[in-house]
This record gives structure tokens, sequence and C-alpha cells, in this order.
């Protein structure tokens, strides 16, 4: 596939995907946004792929939407972001929330706009000191959309997401990090590498236990407790039954790290 948007990498079990417009802060446009959920697509159906991490090139992760690309207009000359959403956003938000293996999001900078909820579509979000997110919406007199008002109050609750959104002001890093939107700041000089290891730890572990657990959290959010407990005993059966299980079980009882395979 030929790409001028995304650098991708792949080193072991870890596919890279780099938002490549460094010159516009990778700011999102129709071409990347093809790009991007194609190359996924791609990741998703190769065995030899356990964990993709989504990146930026540059000085930042993206500054959002790219305004000086050219929007559709409505019969009365007005800017129209109902189809942008619904053929760019809106199926990359539920490509990358219904996604086979692990995701990490890696904010090399800052993640603005509707690019902070492309992050927080991620299973895991890591993030160099200097990072900040930014529900920055309300500074241009829009809502914040590609899944925020869905995915915000689920991590922070309703009133802080709220205030988040109507402030639009920045979150650094760590601040992020204590309210559960980061999972780790890791100092800017070693960010790669620090990313590059957690990303073959997962990559190292049970590839079928990771996708089951992922189901199990994605179905919790709207089951009750009895709901949850006979999926978490469906999706436990599924896993016992693995080979990595068995692996699991022997590396355990020979006191020694364990050799998952996936299956």
């Amino acid at each position: 596939m030929s790409l001028t948007t995304l650098r991708c990498t792949v080193q072991g079990a870890v596919a890279t995907i780099a938002l490549a417009r460094p010159e516009k802060l990778n700011a999102l446009n129709g071409a990347m946004h093809r790009e991007l959920r194609d190359t996924l697509a791609l990741h998703a159906q190769d065995d030899s792929i356990r964990v993709v991490v989504l990146t930026g090139e540059g000085r930042g992760f993206s500054s959002g939407q790219d305004l000086t690309e050219d929007l559709p207009r409505d019969e009365n000359g007005r800017v129209d972001l109902g189809p942008p959403l619904a053929r760019d956003y809106n199926p990359l938000i539920l490509q990358l929330m219904n996604y086979p293996k692990v995701t990490i999001a890696a904010l090399n900078g800052p993640a603005v706009g509707a690019s902070m909820n492309i992050a927080l579509a991620c299973d895991v979000v890591v993030a160099a000191r200097s990072a900040y997110l930014q529900e920055a919406f309300a500074r241009i007199a829009l809502i914040p959309d590609a899944g925020g008002t869905w995915i915000l109050p689920r991590i922070v609750g309703p009133k802080l997401a709220l205030a988040l959104m109507l402030s639009a002001e920045p979150i650094p890093a760590e601040e992020a990090r204590a309210m559960g939107l980061v999972f780790r700041v890791f100092e800017d000089e070693t960010f790669h590498t620090e990313t590059a290891a957690l990303a073959g730890r997962f990559a190292d572990g049970p590839a079928l236990a990771f996708r089951l657990t992922k189901q199990a959290l994605a179905k919790s959010l709207g089951n009750d407790i009895e709901a949850q407990l006979a999926l978490e005993a469906d999706l436990q059966r599924q896993a016992g039954f693995s080979d990595d299980f068995a692996e699991g079980i022997a590396a355990f009882r020979e006191k020694r790290a364990p050799r998952y395979n996936g299956g």
C-alpha cells in the first residue's frame, strides 16, 4: 500500500502507525482517514502482529481536523460537518473500539480536538511529559465529536468531562494520568524507547486473553451484574481451553517466563 499521510513500521509483533503530516501538526484530512482505516484493517488481519501503536511525527500527536481542508456545504452554502463525521470519524472510532488487537495511543506531543478522542478510543494511552490533551471544540463554537461525549464522561465522570469540554483547557500529561486518561507518562527523552518496551510486553502476552478481556470490558458498559457474570463465565471457558492457558500454568509450575503463541 502506498501511503502519503502515514509512516508505518513493523518490529517483531508490534506495528507502529505514525500520523505523518508534521508540517500541519498531523492534522486529519480525508486522505489520512482513508489510509488509517485501511492500514488498521490490514494489521487486524495479520496474525504476526499483536499490538498496534498509533503516534505522530514531529512536535505533536495531532492538532485535530484540518480546518483548511475543503468541507462540504449544504444547499444554503453553510459548512456541513455531518458528512465528514459519518464518512471518516465515526467509522474510525468504531474500528478502534472494536479492534481485535491491543492498541496503544502514544502521545509524543499535543492531542487536540478530535485527535484526543481518537487517542481515548485506543486501549492504552501513554504520553510524553510535554504532551497535553485538549477538547478544543468550544474554542471554535463546536461540540466535541469523534466519540468524545461518550468516551470522556465514562473515564472521568460527567461533571468533570463537561468542565473540560466547556473550558477547552489543555490537560497536561501528568494531570491526564491522574484523571485516568493516560496510563503512563514518560520523559520526553525516553518516550520512544519506553513506549516500545511497553508495546513489546503486550506483544509477548496472551493475545486471546487480551482480546476476550477487551470484549468483556466493552460489554460491561451496558450489562447489569448478572449478565456480566454470565459473560465472564463464557469468555473464561474460552480462555481456559486455549494453548496459552496451558502454557501459563506450565510456566507457573516450572517457575519460568511463559512463551505465549496467541492460541
